[in-house]
């Protein structure tokens, strides 16, 4: 990769900086790439499925985050 492609990109505005980002990590997933998880992530989840165990029925459905979400930020 050329510095002037990454000057290029680096004077695209804001917006379009983002979707780029966000097509390129797109094309980057969809061949298989799965970055590792740091320490601090796995820790986490390994804590979530633990909770989850302990009381598989402390969950919210769907349907009322995404009604909450709604209430909570109407004109989105």
């Amino acid at each position: 990769m050329g510095p002037n492609l990454v000057e290029s990109a680096k004077s695209l505005p804001l917006a379009e900086r983002i979707e780029l980002v966000n097509a390129l990590w797109e094309s980057i997933t969809q061949e298989g790439f799965e970055p590792a998880l740091t320490e601090a992530q796995a820790l986490e989840l390994d804590r979530r499925l633990e909770d989850h165990h302990r009381d598989p029925n402390d969950v919210v459905s769907w349907e009322a985050i995404k009604q909450d979400l709604q209430d909570e930020y109407p004109n989105r």
